[in-house]
């Protein structure tokens, strides 16, 4: 890719991630995360409407007339993108690569940070830590990270989120909010993730192709792994061959859905081709409403 054609795609990134920053997901993305980094600043009398929870029992008790306590925002908080970019993401059968949504993704996210003046910082990762953009603030600093998405080469192909979530732990010392963007066909990483989790604010998006799960009857056709480069020559008018893969590809649904279960890790799926907004969203308001 030219230096041009990065431009022009960074460019028409930035415009459609921008816009749907600034009309859904900034209040959204504030609303969701209000609830990290908050001090005490002060007590007053309650007044209609205000949340019981904050109700202050001391000082209530104290003078016989209900109080709550006031909050303000601790400022800045750090937002991490732990981006996977292993050989299995340049693939996509409706419309784009998990790739490109993936980038689209993380663009959305890193708006909707600076807008609340938040740091957002980037791990790219494959089976090993392939680069580490350090959290800054600020719209260049964006930018740079959109051209990154666009144009980073890996050098490996293989996958494993357990190296990226240890070093999200090592390497970012205070709390922060961090975001695991990946189709998780990866080793067991349920330890690595359970440290993160409890020393950081994690959440998982987990990127798909419909014909992951479901081969089309097309004859025989030649399948290669993008990871391992194993290729192998394979009946799609066996319904039995079908099965099989659409059931390995459940099995590993199943188990990077039950090991954030078990970890306490909310995690939206959004698959290629569809609105990512409506899941994205989704998972914001269950957390608000969590909070």
């Amino acid at each position: 890719m030219t230096a041009k054609e990065i431009f022009k795609k960074v460019r028409k990134i930035e415009i459609k991630t921008r816009g749907l920053s600034n009309q859904i997901f900034a209040g959204q993305y504030h609303s969701s995360f209000k609830g990290r980094g908050m001090a005490f600043s002060e007590v007053r009398e309650y007044q209609y409407g205000d949340d019981v929870r904050n109700i202050d029992w001391n000082v209530t008790a104290r003078f016989n007339n209900p109080y709550i306590k006031i909050f303000e925002e601790e400022r800045e908080m750090t937002v991490m993108l732990l981006i996977d970019v292993s050989a299995s993401h340049q693939f996509g059968t409706i419309e784009s690569f998990k790739q490109d949504v993936i980038t689209e993704i993380a663009a959305v996210l890193s708006f909707s940070a600076i807008k609340n003046n938040d740091k957002v910082g980037v791990i790219f990762f494959s089976d090993k830590i392939e680069k580490f953009i350090p959290p800054k603030k600020g719209s260049t600093h964006i930018l740079r990270i959109i051209r990154e998405l666009v144009d980073f080469k890996a050098e490996s192909k293989g996958t494993d989120v357990s190296e990226a979530l240890k070093f999200l732990t090592n390497a970012i010392k205070k709390r922060c909010t961090a975001f695991v963007l990946s189709d998780f066909k990866s080793p067991n990483f349920k330890d690595a993730l359970k440290i993160a989790n409890n020393k950081h604010d994690l959440m998982a998006v987990r990127i798909f192709d419909k014909r992951e799960n479901d081969i089309p009857n097309v004859g025989l056709i030649q399948l290669e792994d993008a990871e391992t480069g194993e290729t192998k020559w394979i009946d799609t008018s066996s319904a039995a061959i079908r099965r099989y893969y659409a059931e390995s590809a459940r099995k590993n649904e199943i188990i990077a859905k039950e090991t954030f279960k078990k970890s306490g890790v909310d995690m939206a799926e959004i698959s290629t081709g569809t609105d990512y907004v409506k899941p994205l969203v989704a998972m914001f308001k269950k957390r608000e409403a969590r909070a």
